[in-house]
Parts: structure tokens; C-alpha cells; sequence
């Protein structure tokens, strides 16, 4: 009963209804789980004690009268009014005067006695009726008098929506199942529960719907398995031939203009398909829209139509649509794509156009299929770039290379020698993991041009170089002065633009970073080639927005650009990282998580292309690490230091920070706080001045109040609110200060920042108790657990201190923190660089303070709650691989 919670407490209202209502009609298409709700009714009732009947109508038993009912039937009369008076006694037998409740499956298929009979039992007042008919059907008059009159409640059934369906999927998988193959099985299916079960378990048959690191995702074409084909088409009816070739028309082609459709088969089929609910006829602000009405009528028609027919067809379509078209950039796509497979010949210009505009769409995996015909065709250069900007996009790095030369021997003119250098750094920087090459590449390519435009172009590319290889300084101004060239293409305008971004959110200039992002993602929306790069323009905006404090700006950001690129290919797990990192930031851990799990399904086979999984896993990393889960964090770990991308040296504090975390899950604090401002040292060095706050900030966090002085400076120089928030709890921190730590709560919980406005409560409840001070000290210790439950109960140094608040000196609760992990006195010792006689005094002495007198009872003491250590985030493991999951016999039958 996914999905169907309010359908089911409008039946249950509907029956239970006061005033002569005497049941419900559920009315909806086929397949969308009708009848399991009617079963579902029926045995609610039953568990009431309640005596239940169940017939169903059928099409074979309408000749008969009471044909429904003849399994209930004990005697046969000899006129109807004999007969109706023993089916209602047939019904009410055996329920010993009591009530009856009544399922009638598929109603309007009722003939006409069986119908008269449902009329009676509905005026009886010991029977409750629960009827299904299907919409756009025609039904017995005395059936619909039923609702008509009043004696019934008629609830339409909708289709399951994309929540809905996913959360279903879920249930049926027995683990999570990534968005973007929920969105396509929801648009495929329309929602309809039946048509989704028989496409799953022949997704699953064919191995195309598939666990992945703990995810379920479905990837491939579609195959109908044959019994779905048969589901659809018995849907669909018998189609004479005209209207044959009207499906078959839209099924390739659609959408079209009625009038063009008109013109490529015939008035009078295209408006009997439509009278038959084949086609679906839509206004838009251009004139008249014609479709398919469920897009299983198209996969099921493409795949009946023959070879040479298609190809025919195909290019009926496409010349028609040179000749009467809207002229759209969509209508030349379509024209493009349905001239490759058919009886025309190849248009390198078209082709080619056709290419750099789906480039433009992200549909990258199509902009290659298109951009190698052009090749093909002829199409030169330009055709070239849009394959390897294609296969840049889709990460085939192993690619790319060869498409490389081929580009550079296409290569011409001296213009589009530049354009084949940039696309080589690009390739050297990101995808083959290479900076230093890329850098020698493109020094000496400056060292031979020195004029204007390509002398710009090349400093464009220098922008998002040094951004990623941590001189934001000098990435700015590389990219303001290319930038400043107003006849600068927008190839060049965006990857300046990306530069720009990135290394203004190191340098701490927020107030910049949207102008900048704006007119960046201006540029790439009418690049051809570099379109797909409006996904780590976003990225780093939202990375500065978070390094800033502007956490509410950095979540708008990332949802924006979900939306804009939802359903395009590779996109869905970039934009999942983007807003794992705005969640994360505002300390939603679990959706974070979740979104990252995904993330990183989706990555798989990818590598570290343009370091992706780097990103993710810093997040995922620190996910973990800050919901107390010490075991996964320490793996994924391991994991995101085999995949440092050497071309973002940017990201290093990010790193330091990331072990930070985790070292402060396992309970060693002092080497967290180390870490935290080691992260500081780096990001300072190269003028990182954002980073350097978040590394000083989270060093406050864990506990260090001596970085107040360094913040307070830092707070002058650097915008967003990050830096004086971080300094006023650094500066309440130092001077044990509970008032001013619950004010620093106070602001960064208005900020977003849950997490830290959490730590900043717990801290303010262990100045309290420093100073004796009770009540004050319960406050701040239940705010920083109201905090924390809204974080997804997360698990910091501080967090855990106020949760236990016991007699113990920093030092001793870390020792007995770790040695509640399992840790043995020598490998206490060699973590915190100290003797283990110093550990043993620590350890000694803490067993004194609290009255224990073993190493259990302090693991007791300090964690008593152990469970949230083996794994309860699930990371890598949480669906699929070892979940429960049922047979997608599972999902509704009708």
C-alpha cells in the first residue's frame, strides 16, 4: 500500500460515513492498483470480524446473467426477480445477521442482473459495497445511479506520483533506488502499478536493473518484456492501418505540430486516433501539439516498425520538418536525429549544428552519436570538437585521447590550433589527471601566441587552471583580464568564468561569486562544446557560499541547478554531490549521505574524472564522520586518500579537515584540532583566506578557543558571516564565557549552520558547569541535543561531552573516549606521540574520578550508545547488496 495511504483513508471514511452512504466506487485507469485497494478494504474488514464477499465481473461472464455472482449462488430461479431475491440471500448467508461487506471487481464489465443485484445490495442496510470500474469505460446505469444518487462515494484512483513510485520502488528492491532511474520508471509507466511491475522484473530479468555500491540503478535501453507488450497493447486496441501509421508517425517523431502530422499521414486518421485516446492534441504559444498518449505506446510501436519502413518514415518526417517546421533549435535536433537513421542523405552542417545544440541540452550521450556521424559526413573541425567535448563531458577519458589528435589534424587555421590547445589542457588537467603537462602545454602555446583574441583565449584556460591548483590570486586576475575583453567567445567566457568562481570563493569574496557565476552560466547555456560545465560552475559557487556561512544562498544554488539539468545524463549524480554539500553544511547528514551513496553509484566505471569522487568522498568522508559512524568513516577514508586529484591542490585544507573529523570520531581530539589547524597554515600559505576560517572554525568546534585573535582578523578581510560568527564563538570558547556561546548559537543556528550552533550550546553547557551553574547548563545541554536530533542526531567531541557531562579533564575523557573504542593502551600512546605510563595515569586516574574499576565500565560511561558506530548510515551497503527485498510480484496487480 505504498503511495496509498490517503486513498485508504478515504475509503475507510467513505464506508464508515453517517447520513445513507453505503461504500465507495474506486474509479481509475488500468493498472493502477484499483483492485489491491478494494482487496485491501475487504481485508481491513475481515480483521474487524467482519464477513466479506468478493466477485469479480469479466467480459467472458457478461453473456450470463448474474454470471459475477455465480460462485455465490447456491439455487437458480426462474425469473429475475427470483433470482435477485437469491442473490442478495446468497451474499448476506453464513454472515449469522451480522454485516457483509462486498468487493465487486471491474463493475462496469457487470452485465445487466448482476448490475440490478449490486443496486439492491447497496439499499440493504446490512451490506457495504466496494466497487473498482475503469475510467472512459461505459457502465451500467444502475451501477453509476450507485454514485450518482448518493449511496456510493466515487473515489478516482490517480496514478502513483515520482515520490510515490519511488518509495514503492524502494519497498520492492529492499534498498534505495537512485532518482534518476525512479524519474525515468515514473515517466515511463505514467505511475501505473502494473505496467511498473511487469517493467522491473524484466529489468531485473535482463540485468539492467542492478545493485550498485549499495544503490539500485537502471541503465540501458528499454525492452518491453512480452507480456508488458501484451499489457499495452490490448490497451491500445486494434489499430487499422491509417491509424497504424499515425502512432507510428509520433512514435518516432513526436512531438509535431498537428498540421505537419496531418501532412505526413491523414485528417481523418490523426482525429480518429486522437477520438480513441491514442494521441494527445495540446496548445502551446505556437499552435497545436500532438503526442503519444502514453509513452509505452511509442516503445512498443518503435519496436514493431521494420527496418526499411522506419527509415522511410523517418525521413518523411524530417523532410517535412525542413519544409513546414517551426525552424526551432529543437526541430533541428529532431531533424538531425531522425536523419541518421533513415533514407536521406547525410547533412554535415545539420549534423553538425545538431550536435553543438544537444551539447547545449547536456544530452551528451547524444551530442557524441550525432557529432560522429557529422565526422562522418564530413563535417571538419567543428563536428570533431563536439565529439570530444561530448566524451570530456561524459568522463570517457580513456577517449578522449585519440579524438585529441584527430581534432589537432583537423586543425587548420590558427584559431582553431588554440581551440585544440585548450581542449588538450583541459583534457591533461581534469580527465587524465595530469596538471603539470597540461601547464607545460599551455606555457608554450603562450609562448607562441601573443596577440589578442588567442592570447586571451589561452588566458582564460590559465584562470581554471591555477584556480583547481590552489593560486586563487592568480586565477582571479587571469580571469578578470580575460574577462575584459568583450569579444571574448564563450568557450573562453566560461572556463574564465570557472576560474573566477572557483578562486573567488577561496579568496573569500563572496559578495563577487554570483555575478560572476551569472555571466559565466550565460556563456556556457550558448556554448556547443562547454555547456556541461554549468555543473562545477555551480559547484564551486556552492562550495564559496558554504566556506562564506551563506548556507541558506548555497542550498538555493545547488536545488537550481538540479532542476535546470533534471534528466540529463551524468548530471544527476554532479548536482546530488552539489547538494549533499549544501545539506551536509547545514547539517542534514542523513539526506546528505543518502544523496552522496547515490553520487557515488553513479560514478562507478567513471574513475576520478575531473575529480568528481573526490568531491564526493571529502563530503561522504566527513558525513560519516560527524554522525559518530568511526568504523565507515575510517574506510571511506582509506578510500578518499587513493582518490586525491592532483589537479585540485585547492581542496587540500578540505582534506586535512576531512581527517580531522575523523579522527575526532575516533576520539582523538587533540589530533583533530592539530589537523584543523594545520589545514589553517596550508590555507593560508596560498592566500586560501575562505578556507582558513572554516579550518579555524571547525578547530573551535572541537574545542580550541586560542585561534579567537586570528578569526577576529581574518573577520575584517573576509565576507560572508562565517568569520564573525566563528570569531565570537572562538572568543566566548576562550573566555568560558555560556552567555556568549549561547548567543554564538544563536546566530549560527539563523545562519543554517545546525551543526556548529549545536557544538556551540554544548560548549556553552560545559562553561556553565565549569562554573557551577546547574540550570543554565541544563538548558544549553537539552538546546545542543535539540540541535543535534535536527542534525540527524549527530555525534561530536562536544556533543557527547554535554549529552555526559562527567568529572574528567579534556585529556582524560579523550583517552577513555578511545580506549571505549578498543584501542589498547600502546596504541593510545602512539596516537597522541605520548608515553604509555602517561596513558595509564590518565587512565587511572579517570577510573578514580568516575568509581569504576575496568576498562567496561568506562566504555559504559562514556558511550552508551555504541550502535551508532557498526554502521547505521549504511554508506557503501545500505540497499541492494545485503538488504531484504521482495519480488516485484510485490507491486499491485491492477
Amino acid at each position: 500500500m505504498t503511495g496509498r495511504v490517503e486513498e485508504l483513508r478515504s475509503i475507510d471514511q467513505a464506508i464508515r460515513r453517517p447520513g445513507g452512504v453505503k461504500g465507495v466506487v474506486l474509479a481509475g485507469a488500468a493498472g493502477v492498483g484499483k483492485t489491491r485497494l478494494a482487496r485491501e478494504a475487504l481485508a481491513r474488514a475481515a480483521e474487524q470480524r467482519v464477513a466479506t464477499r468478493w466477485v469479480v465481473a469479466t467480459a467472458s461472464a457478461r453473456a450470463l446473467p448474474l454470471g459475477a455472482f455465480a460462485g455465490l449462488l447456491t439455487t437458480v430461479g426462474e425469473n429475475p426477480a427470483q433470482l435477485l431475491r437469491q442473490g442478495v440471500d446468497s451474499v448476506l448467508a453464513g454472515a449469522g445477521g451480522g454485516d457483509v461487506v462486498v468487493g465487486v471487481d471491474d463493475a462496469h464489465l457487470l452485465d445487466d442482473l448482476s448490475a440490478l443485484l449490486v443496486q439492491q445490495l447497496a439499499l440493504h442496510k446490512a451490506v457495504t459495497l466496494v466497487a473498482t470500474v475503469r475510467t472512459g469505460e461505459p457502465v451500467a446505469d444502475a451501477v453509476s445511479a450507485l454514485w450518482k444518487d448518493g449511496y456510493l462515494t466515487r473515489l478516482d484512483v490517480p496514478a502513483l506520483s515520482e515520490p510515490d513510485t519511488g518509495a514503492l520502488l524502494n519497498a520492492v528492491l529492499g534498498g534505495q533506488v537512485d532518482s534518476g532511474s525512479v524519474a525515468r520508471m515514473s515517466a515511463l509507466t505514467r505511475g501505473n502499478a502494473l505496467f511498473l511491475r511487469h517493467l522491473v522484473s524484466g529489468e531485473l530479468e535482463a540485468g539492467r536493473l542492478r545493485a550498485v555500491g549499495g544503490v539500485w540503478r537502471w541503465s540501458g535501453d528499454v525492452a518491453l518484456t512480452p507480456g508488458l507488450a501484451e499489457l499495452v497493447e490490448a490497451r491500445m486496441g486494434r489499430l487499422s492501418k491509417r491509424v497504424r501509421d499515425v502512432v507510428d508517425v509520433l512514435a518516432l517523431g513526436e512531438p509535431l505540430d498537428a498540421g505537419l502530422l496531418v501532412q505526413v499521414t491523414a485528417a481523418a486518421a490523426v482525429e480518429e486516433a486522437e477520438a480513441r485516446g491514442l494521441v494527445s492534441v495540446e496548445r502551446d504559444g505556437q499552435g497545436l501539439r500532438t503526442r503519444l498518449a502514453h509513452p509505452l505506446y511509442g516503445e512498443v510501436r518503435r519496436a514493431g516498425i521494420g527496418t526499411l519502413r522506419g527509415r522511410r518514415l523517418r525521413g518523411r518526417i524530417a523532410t517535412a520538418l525542413a519544409r513546414t517546421g517551426r525552424g526551432s533549435s529543437d526541430d533541428m535536433l529532431r531533424r538531425a536525429v531522425l536523419s541518421l537513421d533513415s533514407d536521406l542523405e547525410p547533412d554535415p552542417a545539420l549534423l553538425t549544428a545538431a550536435a553543438g545544440y544537444a551539447v547545449q541540452l547536456f544530452d551528451l550521450p547524444l551530442a557524441e552519436r550525432i557529432g560522429r556521424a557529422a565526422v562522418a559526413a564530413g563535417g571538419g573541425f567543428q563536428a570533431q570538437m563536439t565529439v570530444v567535448a561530448a566524451l570530456n563531458g561524459l568522463c570517457r577519458y580513456s577517449e578522449v585521447e585519440v579524438e585529441l589528435a584527430a581534432l589537432a589534424a583537423l586543425a587548420g587555421t590558427d584559431t582553431e590550433r588554440v581551440r585544440a590547445t585548450v581542449a588538450q589542457v583541459h583534457y591533461l588537467m581534469w580527465l587524465a589527471e595530469r596538471p603539470a603537462e597540461a601547464a607545460a602545454v599551455l606555457d608554450a602555446a603562450e609562448d607562441r601566441v601573443r596577440e589578442d583574441p588567442a592570447r586571451l583565449q589561452l588566458i582564460a584556460v590559465r584562470a581554471y587552471l591555477e584556480a583547481g591548483l590552489g593560486h586563487p590570486a592568480r586565477a582571479a586576475q587571469a580571469g578578470a583580464t580575460a574577462l575584459a575583453w568583450p569579444g571574448l567567445p564563450d568557450e573562453s567566457v566560461t572556463l574564465a568564468s570557472c576560474g573566477l568562481v572557483a578562486a573567488l570563493a577561496a579568496l573569500g569574496r563572496v559578495d563577487e561569486l554570483g555575478p560572476a557565476a551569472a555571466s559565466g552560466r550565460i556563456a556556457a547555456a550558448r556554448s556547443p562544446e562547454l555547456a556541461f560545465l554549468c555543473v562545477p560552475m555551480a559547484g564551486w559557487q556552492v562550495h564559496g557560499l558554504r566556506l562564506a556561512g551563506c548556507l541558506h544562498e548555497a542550498h538555493a544554488v545547488a536545488r537550481e541547478c538540479r532542476e535546470t539539468t533534471k534528466g540529463v545524463a551524468f548530471a544527476v549524480e554532479l548536482t546530488n554531490i552539489l547538494l549533499a554539500e549544501a545539506e551536509l553544511a547545514r547539517g542534514q547528514v542523513a539526506t546528505a549521505l543518502r544523496l552522496l551513496r547515490e553520487a557515488r553509484a553513479g560514478l562507478e566505471g567513471a574513475g576520478n574524472a575531473a575529480g568528481f569522487l573526490y568531491f564526493c568522498l571529502l563530503s561522504a568522508t566527513r558525513g560519516l564522520a560527524v554522525s559518530g559512524d568511526r568504523v565507515a568513516a575510517r574506510r571511506s577514508l582509506e578510500e578518499l586518500e587513493a582518490q586525491q586529484h592532483p589537479a585540485l591542490l585547492v581542496l587540500q585544507p578540505e582534506m586535512l579537515l576531512t581527517r580531522a573529523w575523523v579522527a575526532a570520531a575516533e576520539g582523538a581530539v587533540s589530533e583533530a584540532v592539530a589537523l584543523a589547524q594545520e589545514a589553517a597554515e596550508v590555507a593560508a600559505s596560498r592566500g586560501q583566506l575562505a578556507h582558513e576560517v572554516l579550518a579555524l572554525h571547525t578547530a573551535v568546534c572541537l574545542g580550541d578557543g586560542s585561534v579567537a585573535d586570528r578569526l577576529a582578523d581574518l573577520a575584517t578581510r573576509v565576507g560572508g558571516p562565517r568569520a564573525s560568527a566563528a570569531a565570537a564563538q572562538a572568543a566566548a570558547l576562550a573566555a568560558h564565557d555560556g552567555d556568549a556561546l549561547l548567543a554564538a548559537s544563536a546566530h549560527l543556528e539563523q545562519l543554517g549552520d545546525l551543526l556548529a550552533a549545536a557544538d556551540s550550546a554544548a560548549q556553552a553547557a560545559a562553561a556553565y558547569t565549569r562554573h557551577d551553574q546547574t540550570s543554565p547548563a541544563k538548558a544549553a545541554a537539552a538546546r545542543a541535543h535539540r540541535l543535534a536530533q535536527l542534525c540527524d542526531g549527530a555525534r561530536t567531541p562536544a556533543l557527547v561531552a554535554a549529552a555526559r557531562p562527567l568529572p574528567l579533564t579534556t585529556r582524560e575523557r579523550e583517552i577513555v573516549t578511545m580506549a571505549a573504542h578498543g584501542m589498547t593502551n600502546r596504541e593510545i600512546a602512539a596516537r597522541l606521540v605520548v608515553s604509555v605510563r602517561t596513558v595509564e595515569g590518565h587512565l587511572y586516574r579517570a577510573a578514580a574520578k568516575l568509581g569504576t574499576s575496568s576498562r567496561a565500565e568506562l566504555a559504559t560511561l562514556i558511550h552508551d550508545d555504541m550502535s551508532r558506530e557498526s554502521g547505521a548510515h549504511g554508506w557503501r551497503d545500505a540497499a541492494g547488496g545485503g538488504g531484504t527485498r521482495c519480488s516485484p510480484a510485490a507491486l499491485p496487480s491492477a
